[in-house]
């Protein structure tokens, strides 16, 4: 289900369909199929709270599957959860200049209104946004301020957000996306997830047991 990196070149403009009923939250995880542990365990940005950290690109057809999913779910979190996203580029300058089209998104408050029809653009119109003029091209009749948006996607500050999501991909281990990492310990696999749903059913046993286990940032 996640891509990987050797399958990048493969998949990059493939969709991934929503199928299947989401896995019994009774069901006991398996370490090594279901999830796996972050050795060492990682520091939380979030004090108080159990951070979880999806990485992800807009590059990925299955992150634009599950982020519709991701949204409804982060509203229905408890007050001791909070979500992250993480854009990463495997080293790419493709998927490095999608993660700066996310940080200067919300940097101008518009990621809320246009994080979706980036994927939609990407995976369902084919809009290579891969490169600069590409996408101030296709911000030019978003209602964006395009030299402002310049300014922004260049800027210092998302350049050391994107170093900071390379560092983080890099200590958490992620090969492949969506990946979900919950409280700095443990990574959602789901090797026999039938669908989307089924990797945040897994999640939220993880923080259900990052709770039981008084793990939080």
């Amino acid at each position: 289900m996640p891509l990987t990196r050797r399958h990048f070149n493969q998949l990059v403009f493939s969709s991934l369909a929503l199928a299947a009923l989401p896995m019994s939250a009774q069901a006991k995880l398996i370490e090594g199929e279901d999830w796996r542990a972050i050795t060492p365990p990682q520091p939380s940005d979030a004090p108080g709270k159990i951070e979880v950290l999806e990485f992800f690109s807009y590059g990925c057809p299955h992150c634009g599957s599950l982020n519709p999913l991701l949204k409804q779910w982060e509203a229905t979190l408890p007050e001791d959860v909070v979500l992250r996203r993480v854009p990463i580029t495997f080293g790419r300058q493709a998927w490095a200049n999608l993660a700066r089209l996310f940080y200067a998104l919300e940097n101008l408050e518009q990621l809320e209104r246009l994080d979706q029809a980036v994927f939609t653009a990407l995976h369902d119109q084919r809009v290579k946004l891969y490169t600069e003029p590409a996408i101030l091209e296709w911000l030019s009749d978003k209602e964006i301020d395009i030299q402002r948006f310049k300014d922004v996607f260049s800027s210092f500050d998302i350049q050391t957000k994107l170093g900071r999501s390379d560092y983080l991909a890099e200590r958490y281990q992620i090969d492949a996306v969506p990946t979900l990492a919950v409280a700095g310990r443990y990574a959602v696999l789901g090797h026999k997830a039938k669908g989307m749903p089924d990797l945040i059913a897994i999640a939220d046993q993880l923080i259900d047991r990052a709770r039981d286990e008084g793990v939080a940032g």
